[in-house]
């Protein structure tokens, strides 16, 4: 079904940034079978141009291209967008993620792929992108965020949190689907100065979790990246 069935809004258009014909071809197939409008780019400066002119709704960007390295189209991006990243590699080392994300993109999604898996942080991508979204009312789950209020609820009932949970929970609602780095939050919550005291984010992430999750053992809301950072579920 397409991701805007039966609303009176316009098809997201997609620019996949990526050298290699037959990934432009697979995804084209797989993207407008479920009702997104494609656009695509063999090289760095063909993508930054079609960003600027075309002004797509998301951006999926190979790192291996041809004329410039894929984390500094990001940046270049970055300069003057915030049209969602992601970041779709063979390259699935810990230092390429990282430093992906720390330039900007918004999400990283390793080669080879499931299909589901990407139209899921599409769509993620897109919600989180539209002006409509940025609600000062984040819901995730059983669990709901008034973040003009500071106040957190779960199953109705308001849950008590310290100024550095919340703190934790803002950044991730506030990006709510999105990977930010041990790096971001850390310098989000702490301060530049704590960066690299990743042990900060353990002991206050599990405390979160015991706090909101359904089972702290098995999170569904507060989501582990690997050696990466962490993101907020969205129920997709």
């Amino acid at each position: 079904m397409s991701p805007d069935a039966g609303l009176a809004t316009p098809i997201p258009t997609v620019l996949v940034i990526d050298d290699e014909p037959q990934i432009r071809r697979l995804l084209r197939v797989t993207l407008e079978a479920n009702g997104y409008k494609v656009l695509d780019a063999a090289t760095g400066r063909e993508g930054i141009a079609e960003t600027a002119q075309r002004q797509p709704d998301v951006v999926l960007l190979d790192l291996g291209l041809p004329d410039l390295e894929g984390i500094d189209v990001v940046r270049r991006i970055r300069e003057w967008s915030r049209v969602p990243v992601i970041i779709l590699s063979v390259r699935n080392s810990e230092d390429d993620k990282v430093s992906a994300l720390d330039a900007g993109a918004d999400d990283y999604v390793t080669k080879p792929f499931h299909s589901g898996e990407l139209l899921a942080r599409l769509r993620a991508a897109l919600r989180h992108s539209r002006p409509d979204a940025a609600e000062a009312v984040v819901r995730a789950g059983e669990v709901e965020i008034d973040l003009a209020r500071r106040v957190v609820h779960k199953c109705g009932q308001e849950v008590k949190l310290t100024p550095i949970e919340y703190g934790l929970l803002r950044l991730l609602s506030t990006h709510a689907g999105k990977v930010l780095t041990h790096r971001q939050l850390l310098a989000g919550v702490w301060g530049e100065q704590a960066i690299g005291q990743t042990h900060y984010l353990r002991v206050h992430i599990a405390h979160l979790r015991e706090k909101l999750e359904a089972d702290p053992g098995r999170p569904e809301l507060i989501l582990t990246e690997p050696a990466i950072g962490y993101r907020l579920g969205t129920g997709d």
